[in-house]
């Protein structure tokens, strides 16, 4: 992914290739560090240093009741230098039942657009975008280091990305199409990468939208301005994850209309997370509606097209990017 002005988002890629790139998969698919139970740590939050007790004891709990489980999130990070900060491993996922953030982990998809006027075709473009179905706009929030940006991440958490029909999805500003596997029943799940702790890890047995796609069933996501995050996409019902609760399939990432980065949008696919889990890396590729921009994986790493492997980590200048106004991305999954 691209990202213009070297804000280091998401993948954390500028765009242009005159302008100085830099890059945050060594960050965010960062080796878990050992912590202990009752330990200090630090991070700088808006320019302030702020302070926390570890309390997770390692053992992590993924498990998301439908419409009615929040996960709460503990996440421990340390200064490594005045403007650097780097990840600490240790984080987990915890549940609990608070009816008041039911949005921020729900387990089943519903289409929740009530706007107004239809689609031709899901990926027209028009004036202005509806907001029917999505959340308040939760504030952005900078850090010293750019990879912990928070832009919208919905209020309640997750209420920034929701699914939609076909003839609604060309109503919204930025909108994903998912082509289902010729073959197999796949889940698919949603997270930002702020999560609902605001530490950088939400995905962490958190999911702001999940569904299952049928073979050969076809999807479609919208997703609020300033959204950042990912999905991930397996065949079954449920997400694989690794040691640490992680999900541990092959990613799909987003960066849409980030406003830290003059509305800039980038998007790539990234198998790092399941091949440093030692884990099935599964196809997908990622395209923008006309059919270019694209960032594939094959299956079983069959093929790598402008997307992440993790020995691939380091590089610059990897997936698509777009300064349009509105975004229309096409996902095929278990992409040969």
């Amino acid at each position: 992914m691209q990202l213009k002005n070297s804000m280091l988002l998401l993948t954390a890629l500028t765009a242009g290739s005159s302008v100085a790139r830099m890059h945050g998969h060594e960050r965010r698919h960062h080796h878990h560090e050992k912590r202990n139970v009752g330990d200090e740590v630090y991070a700088v939050i808006d320019g302030v240093l702020e302070s926390w007790v570890n309390d997770w004891s390692g053992s992590a709990t993924t498990t998301v009741e439908s419409n009615k489980a929040a996960a709460t999130v503990a996440a421990a990070a340390t200064v490594a230098a005045a403007a650097t900060i780097e990840v600490s491993a240790n984080v987990a996922a915890s549940a609990t039942v608070a009816a008041s953030a039911a949005a921020a982990t729900s387990s089943s998809a519903s289409v929740v657009s009530s706007a107004d006027g239809t689609c031709k075709s899901w990926s027209a473009t028009s004036s202005s975008y509806s907001r029917s179905g999505f959340g308040a706009k939760s504030n952005a929030k900078r850090t010293t280091d750019a990879i912990y940006y928070s832009g919208n991440v919905g209020s309640p958490w997750g209420s920034n990305i929701i699914e939609v029909s076909e003839d609604k999805a060309c109503l919204y500003q930025y909108v994903v199409r998912f082509q289902g596997s010729s073959s197999d029943d796949w889940t698919v799940k949603f997270w930002n990468k702020i999560g609902p702790n605001g530490g950088l890890n939400g995905w962490y047995g958190n999911s702001a939208l999940e569904f299952k796609i049928k073979a050969g069933e076809t999807r479609y996501v919208a997703f609020d301005s300033d959204s950042q995050g990912g999905w991930g996409a397996a065949k079954g019902d449920s997400l694989p994850t690794d040691e640490y609760g992680g999900y541990s399939c092959t990613w799909g990432e987003f960066d849409f209309g980030n406003t830290s980065n003059d509305g800039w949008s980038g998007w790539d696919v990234s198998a790092i997370q399941a091949q440093n889990a030692g884990q099935e890396v599964q196809g997908m590729k990622i395209c923008d509606h006309t059919g270019s921009k694209c960032s594939t994986i094959g299956n079983a790493l069959a093929s790598v097209i402008n997307a992440y492997t993790s020995n691939l980590a380091d590089a610059d200048g990897i997936g698509g990017n777009s300064n349009e106004e509105a975004v229309r991305l096409d996902v095929e999954l278990d992409f040969a």
